[in-house]
């Protein structure tokens, strides 16, 4: 596999229908372009089942249905770029928080909410393929540590977990058995999770290629943790590794002083103080460059190469009025509160504005240890 400098870029859609705009040496680009001739060549794109109300409302945060992931796939593919779906099997977010059963299967068993899976993700990996753009990497499942489509699906129902996660696997082999499967949980530095986790999923027939790890500095433990875990990884199940997702923030300066995003501001920044502290990077574009360069450092480091890359998430996800995490309806979905703003603004790297931020060069210039 290819070493892999990718981006998620699920969000950028919403965030250029509202008014945002990005840059390069002071001229307006296109965001998806900059990142390529900045060393990109993979986008991951998220894939919400249903992320609407019944009566049409959408829940917000770039939509992410079918219609507007192909049309992403389409202009990644244009661009030259390979792309990653990341199956949530959710109607909206899906995380260590959170699993919830997408609408249309509520009340199914799990027979039924097996063979769910299996179909929908051929159905959509068949529309993919229509669309001209079949994935080059699947996700089946996001974040999965503890579990995926609860209840049925919850740890340590190590049982159904397997049996749901590989009808994904299946319904993927079956359609192009060439195409990489990836199973990914989060916090990136604790081995233990990711110890019981695949020696339960694999001693019950479970199968990837790659195993995708989150990596949030203030949230999943210090970088030597990473490092030690990725080894463990590589050394145990001898799969392939991608940071398939990582961000630093690059400024503790609120956005909310411009009148026309104070709405969007009103969570503030998911990296606060006491955070920054923990993550033990300074919130400043050096800062975002240290953890950069400290990061690359790593995954050239893992054992026999195995760790093939990584994926920036929501690089492009700049604070523009009209694009949070969610509208009322997503929020109430997910039974969690709003309002929906940006919380993700100063983790991008493109600054407020638009413009392109020094840790992308980083990115560019990287020289993989095992290309």
């Amino acid at each position: 596999m290819q070493y892999i400098k990718g981006f998620d870029l699920s969000t950028l859609p919403e965030v250029e229908r509202c008014g945002g705009k990005f840059y390069q040496n002071g001229v307006e680009r296109d965001a998806m372009a900059i990142l390529r001739d900045h060393g990109a060549n993979w986008v991951r794109l998220r894939l919400w089942n249903d992320p609407y109300t019944p009566d049409g409302r959408p829940y917000g945060a770039g939509l992410c249905d079918l219609p507007l992931v192909l049309g992403m796939a389409r202009r990644a593919k244009t661009m030259g770029l390979k792309w990653l779906l990341d199956l949530h099997y959710s109607d909206f977010w899906a995380d260590p928080g959170k699993q919830t059963v997408p609408k249309a299967w509520r009340g199914m068993g799990e027979e039924q909410l097996e063979q769910a899976v299996y179909r929908y993700t051929a159905d959509v990996l068949c529309a993919c393929r229509a669309n001209g753009t079949p994935p080059d990497m699947v996700q089946v499942g996001n974040e999965l540590s503890n579990g995926l489509l609860w209840q049925e699906g919850k740890a340590p129902n190590w049982d159904n977990i397997a049996r749901l996660v590989l009808a994904g696997v299946r319904a993927v082999r079956e359609f192009d058995a060439s195409v990489p499967v990836m199973v990914h949980l989060d916090n990136g530095g604790r081995q233990e999770l990711y110890r019981t986790w695949f020696d339960n999923y694999f001693a019950r027939g479970g199968e990837c290629d790659v195993i995708g790890l989150s990596y949030y500095p203030y949230w999943h433990g210090r970088m030597e943790e990473l490092a030690a875990n990725m080894a463990m990884v590589a050394e145990r199940y001898r799969k392939d590794l991608i940071v398939v997702e990582t961000s630093v923030g690059f400024s503790m300066q609120s956005y909310a002083d411009k009148e026309h995003l104070a709405e969007n501001a009103r969570k503030g920044s998911a990296v606060r103080p006491k955070l920054a502290q923990i993550a033990g990077y300074e919130v400043s574009p050096q800062g975002q460059c240290a953890f950069v360069r400290q990061l690359l450092d790593v995954i050239d480091n893992v054992p026999n190469g195995r760790c093939r890359g990584f994926f920036w998430w929501e690089p492009a996800w700049i604070p523009v009025p009209g694009s949070g995490w969610a509208e009322q309806p997503g929020w109430e979905y997910v039974q969690e509160e709003g309002p929906g703003g940006n919380e993700w603004a100063n983790q991008t790297l493109f600054d407020y504005d638009g413009n392109i931020l020094p840790a992308m060069e980083l990115i560019r210039d990287h020289v993989p240890r095992h290309p």
